[in-house]
C-alpha cells in the first residue's frame, strides 16, 4: 500500500470532518437543550374568578385561566376576554383547533359559518376548525365571554412540523 501524500491526508481529514459533522447534526439523538421541556399534565383544578389576573388591553381586558396538556389532550386553553363597546379582538380568521365560546355578559355578534349572529348572556358558540370566525362587542356596555380551545393528540406536533417545513 502506498504511503499517503499530503493531498490524500487533507482529503481524508476533510471527508472525516464532514461525515462526523453531519452525524453530529443529522444522525445524533436530540440533546436535552434541543427538546422543550414537556409541560406537566394538568389534573383536576378549580379556578377562582376573584383570583384570576386581569390584564388590561387596548380593547378591554384578558384573563388567562390555563394552557396545558391534559390526560386526553395535547393542550387545553381557557381564557376570558372582555371587550369594550364596538371592539373586536381580531379580524375574522381560522385555525386548526376548535373552540367553544360562552357569553358571560353583554351583547356580542359572532361570525358563525359565514353569518353574523347576535347573542346575549348564556349563549354558546362553537367554532369549527379551519372555518373563518370572529366576535365583536355589539352592545353599549362591556361584553365578556369565555373561550375554551383544545388541541387533540398529535395536533401540536403536526402544526410544528408544518411550520418547520415552511
Amino acid at each position: 500500500m502506498p504511503t499517503p501524500n499530503r493531498r490524500d491526508l487533507v482529503v481524508a481529514a476533510l471527508t472525516a470532518s464532514v461525515c462526523l459533522g453531519l452525524t453530529g447534526f443529522i444522525g445524533r439523538a436530540p440533546l436535552a437543550a434541543d427538546v422543550p421541556a414537556a409541560k406537566p399534565i394538568m389534573g383536576s383544578m378549580a379556578f377562582d374568578w376573584e383570583k384570576l389576573t386581569v390584564k388590561p388591553t387596548k380593547i378591554g381586558a384578558y384573563r388567562k385561566v390555563c394552557q396545558a396538556p391534559t390526560a386526553t389532550l395535547d393542550e387545553l386553553e381557557y381564557h376570558i376576554t372582555t371587550l369594550n363597546p364596538g371592539q373586536a379582538p381580531h379580524p375574522p380568521h381560522q385555525h386548526a383547533d376548535e373552540e367553544l365560546l360562552i357569553v358571560k355578559e353583554g351583547t356580542v355578534e359572532a361570525l358563525v359559518a359565514g353569518d353574523w349572529v347576535k347573542l346575549g348572556p348564556g349563549s354558546v358558540i362553537f367554532q369549527a376548525a379551519n372555518i373563518d370566525h370572529a366576535i365583536r362587542n355589539a352592545g353599549e356596555g362591556q361584553a365578556t365571554y369565555h373561550v375554551i380551545k383544545w388541541n387533540s393528540p398529535g395536533m401540536l406536533a403536526k402544526r410544528a412540523a408544518a411550520k418547520a417545513a415552511k
